[in-house]
C-alpha cells in the first residue's frame, strides 16, 4: 500500500507536516512500517478548503486533519489491510 500526502504549500499551511507525523506514529503503533509506504508528494491539484489531501495506492481523500485522522486511518488503512487489500 502506498500512502502519498501532499506536501504542497496549501497542504503544508493545513497541516500537512503534522498529518505526517501522525502518520509515522500510527504505522509504528501497528507495526505496518513495512506494509506501508509512507511518501510525500507536490500537489495533486485537488486543493480542499479544510485538511489535507492523500492518496492510498490509486484512490484520492481530501480534507483530512489531525481531528478526523483516527478515522481516516482505521477506515483507509487498518480495515483494508485487515481484509486482505493492500
Amino acid at each position: 500500500m502506498i500512502v502519498q500526502i501532499c506536501v504542497g504549500s496549501s497542504c503544508h499551511l493545513k497541516g500537512s507536516e503534522e498529518l505526517v507525523g501522525l502518520f509515522e506514529k500510527a504505522l509504528e503503533e501497528y507495526d505496518l512500517q513495512f506494509d506501508v509506504a509512507l511518501v510525500g508528494s507536490f500537489c495533486t491539484g485537488q486543493c480542499n478548503r479544510v485538511g489535507v489531501t492523500v492518496q492510498i495506492d490509486d484512490e484520492t481523500h481530501v480534507g483530512v486533519t489531525k481531528d478526523n485522522f483516527k478515522e481516516f486511518f482505521k477506515t483507509n488503512i487498518l480495515d483494508p489491510i485487515k481484509n486482505g487489500r493492500n
